[in-house]
């Protein structure tokens, strides 16, 4: 195991590539617990970004036993939830008490408002500037109101698509540090943590769904298929904009809206 790379706390940005290789060589062979509060002693406002998948509320129940304070969560609401999403988020509100700032689409409240401003089924005529509508823009709202510097997300590499390369800290193109604890966990750890710690979760989960995202591009996952087959089902696409890079997805959004 690599050893501790002497570093100030918190990090003082930008960090340098060989200081990035240092801490990936280090937190890759942690628990994610060791990550996180490694990620609680090193990173600068730290907050958590989550949709409350499986992996986001592992994080969630995980920091909630090392500190009394966890980080503050943010929830990006496109306003195209399934309701068992939103009764979720009242019940971990409930049972951590964690702060949930949450972020819509700017100048909508509605899903009426939304397609007043453009159109219906946004997300089939212009893909891009929906995922910059409802994800991209809100995020990166959230994190110039609460001044984020990093982020911890449920992001895992067995997730396959462009998460199969993950490490435990990465810099986006904006300069943000993006912390994924349990980037080496699979599913069924995932799960195994989930129950073993009664940990709340979606009920679609036990309708056949194994990751939960917007209802209009979720579907129930068949036998045998990959755990994330059920987002964007018939389309060549793994990611909902928020970890790509953002100035190629303002870039999209903008082309999108003539």
């Amino acid at each position: 195991m690599s050893s501790s790379p002497e570093l100030p706390k918190p990090l003082q940005l930008p960090i340098s590539s060989t200081d990035l290789e240092r801490i990936n060589s280090y937190l890759s062979s942690l628990t994610p617990q060791d990550i996180l509060q490694w990620g609680i002693e090193y990173l600068p406002n730290l907050h958590q970004t989550t949709a409350f998948g499986l992996t986001g509320l592992v994080a969630i129940d995980m920091l909630s036993k090392l500190t009394s304070s966890p980080p503050p969560l943010i929830f990006l609401d496109t306003l195209y939830h399934f309701e068992e999403t939103y009764e979720l988020v009242e019940e971990v509100k409930k049972r951590y008490g964690v702060p949930v700032h949450v972020f819509k689409p700017e100048g909508c409240e509605t899903t009426q408002e939304f397609e007043e401003k453009y159109g219906k089924k946004y997300w089939e005529t212009a893909e891009a500037g929906y995922d910059y509508a409802v994800k991209v823009e809100p995020a990166q709202r959230a994190y110039e109101a609460f001044h984020v510097q990093s982020v911890i997300t449920g992001r895992r590499a067995s997730q396959g698509g462009a998460r199969s390369s993950l490490q435990p800290l990465e810099v986006d193109s904006t300069g943000l540090l993006k912390l994924n604890p349990l980037f080496a966990w699979n599913f069924s750890l995932v799960e195994w943590y989930i129950k073993e710690n009664a940990v709340p979760r979606n009920k679609l989960l036990d309708q056949g769904y194994r990751s939960v995202g917007d209802w209009h591009s979720t579907r129930k996952v068949k036998e045998g298929e990959d755990e994330r087959a059920g987002r964007w089902a018939g389309r060549e696409k793994t990611e909902c904009g928020l970890h790509e890079d953002y100035f190629k997805m303002k870039a999209l959004a903008k082309q999108a809206a003539g």
